[in-house]
């Protein structure tokens, strides 16, 4: 039987010069945590490095051992710099292999594009005792080794390498939030929301502040497994900022 109080936790590594350089705006993070946050796992970390092997190891072995699942976004495509792959097998203590079925998909799919060529090859190069992850978009599979999860650097093939993943990972209940918002400096409300947070087991309070139409605000996101504690939660807060003689504004400003 699952432990419901049970959190599951991840970590994403994004590999790419592109991204450290600024040449490219990381897309990943964001639908990552999302799709993550559906199946009841916290998105904990992200580390971004660059396409170096002892970078991409060392983020690997430290983020895998401390997380349920590590994914990683780039570098298992086509070109010399593609070196994710590498990379985990050499965190894992393994072997690059061919995988079989990943030659037959890219085989199939090649076959009216040109054939499978020795750089169109290197895509189906796995961890040895890897599995593959479905893309139904460029033919080129993602791979899962362990609690380790190689991902597409391109947003629109991740999308579907993580919709084949939908539902085969254990997790937890999933994060649900509410926003409560006022036109209030988060200086003068801090004992208040320490207070309301300390208050309610499990519910943790965000403060986002804000400048708008020449006055300070802020949005109080408050996040938690239980939908009774959340709202309690929200509640509180709530009553707390108008006994204040604030102007709480459910659902955020």
């Amino acid at each position: 039987m699952t432990d419901e109080s049970r959190i599951w936790t991840a970590a994403l590594v994004v590999v790419g010069d592109e991204i450290l350089s600024g040449r490219t705006q990381d897309k990943n993070i964001a639908q990552v945590a999302t799709w993550l946050g559906v199946q009841g796992i916290r998105l904990r970390e992200v580390r971004v490095v660059p396409d170096d092997m002892d970078a991409i190891v060392e983020a690997v072995n430290t983020l895998r051992a401390r997380n349920d699942y590590l994914f990683t976004t780039g570098g298992i495509g086509p070109t010399h710099d593609d070196i994710t792959v590498d990379a985990v097998a050499s965190a894992l203590g393994v072997e690059v292999v061919i995988h079989p079925k990943a030659r037959a998909i890219l085989d199939s799919y090649y076959a009216s594009r040109g054939g499978l060529n020795e750089a169109r090859l290197r895509m189906a190069r796995v961890p040895d005792g890897a599995d593959l992850i479905e893309n139904r978009v460029s033919g080129a599979p993602g791979i899962r080794v362990g609690n380790v999860f190689l991902m597409a650097g391109v947003p629109g093939i991740t999308a579907q390498m993580l919709d084949g993943l939908t539902g085969q990972l254990e997790g937890g209940l999933p994060l649900l939030s509410t926003t409560v918002g006022c036109w209030v400096a988060e200086s003068e409300i801090a004992d208040l929301l320490r207070e309301t947070e300390l208050a309610f087991d499990g519910c943790q309070i965000g403060s986002y502040p804000f400048f708008r139409e020449g006055k300070t605000g802020a949005n109080f996101v408050i996040r938690s497994v239980s939908e009774d504690q959340l709202r309690a939660c929200a509640f509180a807060l709530e009553q707390g900022l108008a006994d204040m003689g604030r102007f709480p504004i459910p659902g955020g400003i």
